[in-house]
């Protein structure tokens, strides 16, 4: 690679060359053309989704090349690669142009496959977007120390909202119109970090023909899995037991509660993808299949969390059960197998007092006779 004097234009080889991801993070629709950079290649850094520009001789590199750009529109480019470990260095396109360039600032990354911007588009671009809104609303509040904290949870906070776009439920029963019918009249969001609150004035349609204007604070969290393991053949379940600091602060006597395995959805994740992962984090164990339970709003009045319930199909030996958990998420928990029949009795006697739990316990109930049908050879 050439290096020369800088100049102001910017030339961009990977998910920012996305017109819609490039005028979220510019705050306009870019001047833009295209160009090339000869003997280089993009591909994907290994093991992620975002691509890497590297040497490839005799290949040719596409991208686009940003011209009249304001000082404005620069710092808010290098306030999105920032946290990254992405800064600006000069380069020589194949036409001779001179401008700069995004690369990392050290060798962190490895090569993986070829990078296509269109399959990128199809599976990570939606999320993408929709976390440069937040992120970018954060451009000249936070610093970019405090933003690297932020992303996992604003990645997830995205990908709930593109899983919300996507979600089609069935509408038969409600008669209420849809959320077109409702104006954000004032947003603001006092508190981020792992959750976020937001302070919502709205106005919606009424069902009698008016409109309501009404004050309410939304709890944001992400979306989660719920996954209860099972064995069809020994019917038995795994349940987890964990300290839980709501129980603890509401005051209750004994905040170690009986839980479903249980964990956020990361952005560019499934539910099936994020159920599997969470079973293996928290248990060790290898999920053989996946029976969708029930999804539901556990608490739609004040809570954005979504929650994906499945039946995790597994063997389940006795010596299944042990201690699991992150240690980076602080986590420590108990696992322990179990009768089906006995979960039902700690449902009854009101031991079982996790709602995800209980929902994914009556699930399994309903579906157990088929499913040990299927499992236990005739």
């Amino acid at each position: 690679m050439n290096i020369i004097a800088a100049t102001d234009d910017i030339v961009l080889f990977g998910t920012l060359t996305d017109p819609e991801l490039l005028e979220i993070v510019l705050g306009a629709v870019a001047d833009a053309q295209p160009v090339a950079l000869a003997d280089h290649r993009v591909f994907t850094a290994a093991g992620e989704t975002f691509p890497l520009l590297l040497p490839c001789e005799g290949a040719q590199a596409e991208g686009l090349l940003l011209k009249n750009l304001t000082d404005e529109q620069v710092a808010r480019l290098d306030y999105y690669e920032a946290p990254y470990g992405y800064e600006l260095v000069p380069v020589v396109l194949a036409d001779g142009q001179r401008a700069r360039l995004y690369t990392p600032t050290d060798n962190q990354y490895g090569k993986g496959a070829p990078w296509s911007l269109a399959y990128w588009q199809q599976t990570m671009g939606a999320v993408t977007r929709e976390a440069a809104h937040e992120i970018m609303d954060l451009f000249g509040k936070i610093a970019i120390a405090d933003l690297v904290r932020k992303l996992g949870p604003i990645r997830a906070r995205a990908q709930a909202r593109v899983n919300a776009r996507n979600d089609a439920p069935p509408v038969t029963l409600r008669k209420g119109p849809s959320r077109d019918a409702v104006e954000v009249v004032a947003q603001n969001r006092p508190y981020s970090r792992f959750f976020a609150l937001d302070e919502l004035t709205l106005r919606h349609t009424r069902f009698d023909g008016g409109t309501n204007l009404v004050e309410r604070e939304v709890f944001v969290a992400v979306d989660a899995v719920v996954v209860l393991p099972y064995d069809p053949v020994r019917d038995t379940v795994l349940l987890i037991e964990q300290f839980r600091p709501a129980p603890f602060a509401r005051g209750d006597l004994n905040p170690w509660c009986l839980e479903a395995v249980a964990g956020r959805i990361d952005g560019g994740e499934s539910p099936e993808i994020a159920a599997h992962r969470e079973a293996e984090e928290e248990t060790g164990l290898h999920l053989s299949d996946l029976v969708p339970a029930a999804n539901y709003y556990p608490s739609p009045g004040a809570l954005s969390e979504y929650l994906y319930c499945f039946i995790g199909l597994a063997d389940l030996p006795d010596d299944a059960a042990g201690l699991g958990g992150l240690d980076a998420e602080d986590e420590d928990i108990r696992s322990m197998v179990i009768p089906f029949a006995t979960l039902m009795d700690a449902v009854r006697s009101g031991e079982v007092q996790n709602g995800p739990l209980l929902i994914c316990a009556f699930c399994l109930d309903r579906e157990r006779t088929r499913l040990r049908a299927d499992a236990t050879p005739a």
